[in-house]
């Protein structure tokens, strides 16, 4: 079992800055993808932003450029930070991990993330 814990959402204006950040319960990455999503109103959840247990990274086309994923493993920690924000990157966004062995995927609970014009 795996918990994640995500921190960082919040209100702000277009083209400013957040920085999520999703903690684990343990160490996980060597095992685990991480994973970024969000889910606005009426549409469905979509893939953000991942990483692969070796590092490697995959962004989806509508923030590539703009959004970096990026991990400590000291940590147990994953963040996303997100530049030049638009009013249409405002969702929950999502942590996930998926195991590399069970295919099991955790998520967590969910950071709001509000972009005004």
């Amino acid at each position: 079992q795996v918990q994640l814990v995500e921190s960082g959402g919040g209100l702000v204006q277009a083209g400013e800055s957040l920085r999520l950040s999703c903690a684990a319960s343990r160490s996980i990455f060597i095992t685990y993808t991480m994973g970024w999503y969000r889910q606005a109103p009426g549409k469905q959840r979509e893939l953000v932003a991942a990483m692969a247990n070796d590092g490697t990274t995959n962004y989806a086309d509508i923030v590539k450029g703009r959004f970096t994923i990026s991990r400590d493993d000291a940590k147990n920690t994953v963040y996303l930070q997100m530049n030049s924000l638009k009013p249409d990157d405002t969702a929950v966004y999502y942590c996930a991990a998926k195991s590399r062995v069970s295919f099991n995927t955790y998520w967590g609970q969910g950071t709001q993330v509000t972009v005004s014009s």
